[in-house]
Order: structure tokens, then sequence, then C-alpha cells
């Protein structure tokens, strides 16, 4: 684990290459495919059934599964080993290839003519997929297992984490648990799993469990325009117990990922919108980056955020694909000019409101993002459907807070929030107080950190002139920004490196 991420809270552009700079050692263990995706054009139906015909134009192979984590990871940064069974078949060599390619550590992927390698082949015509073929061997040899079992010491020796795969093929059943156990003291380890139940006395670190895995442990049914993630939060102690995890972070498709640990602390992101019905393997990407981050330190929360931005990278693609350094780095860059100005936001808040949208609006300096910001960020957003964060200008700042303040640059500060999967819209007031955005904007509610109350604030009068609703949210004093300030300050002066301000 790398002391120095772990203070960083704030997504930035620098920070994968910083991730991928740590290099965790990453053991990948689990159930391996391989994604075939066939694309042509239709333009005719075939004579002997009312079937289409899709004219081949290209056949693209990637690691599925298992094997797609493993992909994201190397991807990422990670130097990973992989662990798992394929069959002495052509689409077994090609997934082979495909990971050593791509600096994947094949040693520890066990063939066996019993086994017939898991395959997914999806035919797709025009911008649909028409058909999807699977192949597998439904149980594996008992000799294939012991030896899967038995290259387990070697590959997890030495490795920073563990993530443990487990789609319910039969792959990892018989004695590879009980070596697992004996061998993941010290390491991160990551559950995966189909069936979270099965893997409880391992204690996981984390599991990841998605909306209809997390359904079955809990032996609910979701409405479909349900509130997930609220039912999921007075859930949590059912849920960690069922897991025997340390935590969890339930991924739920559109609704984005909520975090919940044994403190009773919470943590959500949003999700992207897409469309794109081709996409593959986003909640490989999401497990692979969370896992690199915390494996190299980034407090849970952080590591979260940025799995969340991987995902979002990675879902807009079609077919099986990977979220690199580059990718992750290009994309929190793209927030750098995230401020709107006055009109361009009134634009697109005019558009949010004719859609229907609850309008949230905040404001603050926001300098040196903590984890105070983010829980209260969080809850402003779950006020509403589209969350505005008004950022007070590098001049407001100095006015407010004094002429050492703010640390970091109005543009830097935007990018940072904006980053945040909870923050919809970015942009910097100079006045002393938000008031002329408030009449301009009028939203449905305007949100304030607990350290103020209604009758503190300037801002009331607007926000009640038009009708609008005033919400004060939860004050977390003890991550205060005038401690962290001081704290980064008295690191820098002992020589050690500031962190969350950007690489040295």
């Amino acid at each position: 684990m790398s002391a120095g991420l772990s203070g960083i809270s704030g997504l930035s552009a620098w920070l994968p290459e910083r991730l991928a700079e740590a290099a965790p050692l990453v053991t990948v263990v689990g159930d391996v495919m391989l994604d075939g995706w066939f694309s042509g054009r239709i333009d005719r139906f075939c004579r002997e059934a009312p079937a289409p015909v899709v004219d081949m134009a290209h056949r693209d192979y990637a690691p599925g599964g298992a094997a797609n984590t493993a992909m994201n990871l190397a991807a990422l940064g990670a130097k990973v080993r992989m662990v798992g069974l394929v069959g002495l078949d052509d689409a077994g060599t090609r997934l082979r290839g495909l990971l050593s390619a791509a600096g994947v550590d094949t040693a520890g992927l066990i063939e066996h003519p019993g086994v017939v390698t898991t395959t997914k082949y999806r035919v797709i015509g025009g911008d649909q997929i028409m058909l999807r073929m699977d192949e597998s061997t439904p149980r594996p040899p008992a000799e294939a297992l012991q030896q899967l079992a038995a290259a387990l010491p070697d590959a997890v020796a030495g490795s920073d984490a563990v993530v443990l795969c487990d789609y319910g093929s039969g792959a990892l059943e018989g004695p590879l648990g009980d070596v697992l156990h004996l061998q993941r003291e010290g390491k991160l380890l990551v559950v995966d799993a189909h069936d979270l139940r099965r893997w409880r006395t391992l204690r996981p670190d984390l599991v990841t469990p998605n909306a209809q895995e997390t359904a079955r442990l809990l032996e609910l049914e979701f409405e479909p325009d349900g509130d997930r993630a609220g039912l999921l939060a007075e859930a949590a102690p059912n849920l960690l117990a069922a897991t025997g995890a340390r935590a969890v972070v339930s991924t739920l498709d559109r609704d984005g990922t909520l975090l919940l640990t044994h403190d009773g602390g919470t943590h959500r992101t949003w999700a992207s919108p897409v469309s794109e019905k081709q996409a593959s393997g986003a909640g490989d990407t999401f497990v692979a980056c969370l896992t690199l981050a915390r494996a190299a330190g980034l407090p849970l929360t952080t590591s979260q955020d940025l799995a969340q931005v991987a995902a979002d990278v990675v879902v807009h693609r079609p077919g099986t694909s990977v979220c690199t350094t580059a990718d992750l780095a290009g994309h929190l860059g793209a927030f750098t000019e995230a401020a709107l100005g006055a009109d361009e936001l009134a634009r697109a808040i005019a558009t949010e409101r004719a859609a229907g949208k609850r309008i949230v609006l905040t404001n603050g300096c926001f300098d040196v993002l903590h984890r105070g910001h983010t829980s209260y960020l969080t809850q402003a957003k779950q006020l509403g459907d589209v969350l505005v964060v008004a950022l007070n200008s590098d001049a407001s700042a100095r006015r407010l807070k004094g002429p050492d303040r703010p640390i970091n640059p109005a543009a830097d500060r935007a990018g940072v929030v904006a980053a945040l999967s909870c923050v919809d819209y970015v942009t910097v007031f100079d006045t002393d107080t938000p008031i002329p955005l408030i009449e301009s904007l009028k939203p449905d509610i305007y949100a304030k950190g607990g350290d103020y109350s209604a009758q503190m604030l300037a801002e009331t009068p607007a926000v009640e002139a038009y009708g609008g609703q005033l919400a004060i949210l939860d004050y977390v004093s003890d991550h205060s920004t005038t401690a962290v300030v001081r704290r980064i300050r008295a690191q820098d002066g002992a020589g050690e490196p500031a962190a969350g301000t950007g690489p040295a």
C-alpha cells in the first residue's frame, strides 16, 4: 500500500499515472472466458426460415469474465497474474495469447484436456445483437480443479491484492477456497461473485455484487423505479453479514454504486447515462480500477469514485473493452475546463428543467477537496435530480478566507469537483454571495452545510422570494479544510509530500 496516496480525496488527471507508477501486483483468480464479437450487415432473410442473414465483415475477440478484469488491471498499470482453467482448444490458445500480449502473467492459466474454454460469441447485425452462442464445461474434472488449486500459492505469493471472480462455472470448486484462505494473509482480497455467501468465510475486504446479486442475497425484489440505493442503505447490516465482508460496494448499473461499511458509513456514485446496447464488461472494469486504487493506497471512497469514472469510459464503447491509464487521465482531464459560464449554464438548466428534473444548487470554495466535501455533495445530489456546484472565484475566496487562500485556483477546483459523479454542472461566481446566481437559476433546492442555519444565511430571502426550498445538510467538523491545509503545510515543512495537491 502506498502511503503517498492515502490522503488523496479528489480526482485529478495526474492520478492515473501515479497509480500506474505504484504498479501493485494483483493476482486474478476466476472464471476466464473468450468473448467474440462478429458483426456485419443485414439486407435479406434466409430461404430456410424467417431469420436474417448477417454478412460478416468483422470478427473481434477479447478476454472476458475474470480475464477481462485482468486485462483492465494491466491496462491501468498493475502487474497482473492470471489463475484459471482453459481447454486444449483454439479458444484457449487465443485467450492465452491475448492475455500475454497485454502483459498478463499466464503461468497460472491451467490447460486441461477435459475442459472446454468458456466462450461467448455475439453475432451483430447493424447495431443490434442478433444471437449469442455460448460454450463451456458444465463440471470441470476433479483433476483440473486440483491442478488449479496447486497453482495458486505461487501465483498469490508476493501479491498486494487478490481478486476472486466467480461466475458459477464450477472452475472454483474443490480445494481452491481452502488454499486461498491459507494464502491471503496480508493481502487485499476483493470478491466479485454470483453467490457471495459461498466465500463469506474468507472475510473479504471488499465484495462487489451487482443489483441482481444483491437482491438475491437480501431475498428481495427491487421495484423498477424504486429507490434501490435507499433500500440497500437500510439493509446494510444484513448485506454485510451475508457476505462476511469488511465493506460492500453494490453496483447498480444506471444508478451508479453504493458503498456500505460496518460503521454505518455510505458513499454513492452516479453513472453516466448510456444507450450503448453492445457494451459488455463495465463491471469488470469497475472491479479492476477499484482494486488497483485500493492496493495503491487510495482511500476507499476515492477508489470508488475513480472506478466509476473507469466504468463510464468503457460503457460508452461497443464490445468488451478496457480502460487504460491514458483513457482515465483523458476522461479526468476533460473536466479541466469544466466550469460553465452564466449563459451556458442557464441554457443547460432550462433543458434539464423542461425534462422535469429537480435542480439543486450549492456553493463554496471547495479548496483541497476532502471527505467532508464529498459526503456533503453526495447528500446534496440526493435532494434532487441535477446538482449544480457554484465555486467562489479566486478573488472571492481571498475576500472570504484570507490572503493565503485558495490553495488551488478556480480552474483546478472546478476540474476536481466536476470529476465527482454526483456533480452535474460547475460554475464560478465572483460575488461575495451567490445571490445573483440564485436569482438567475431559481433552483428548486438551495443546499448549505450544517455549520449554517437559515437565519444566518444572506441567501435565504432570495430563495424564499421565488418559492424555493432551503436545505441544511450535515457538517463533518473533523474534516474541515482548515485542518487539512494545516496538515499539508506541516508535512510540506517537514519535507513530506503534500497529499491531495498533485504530484511533486
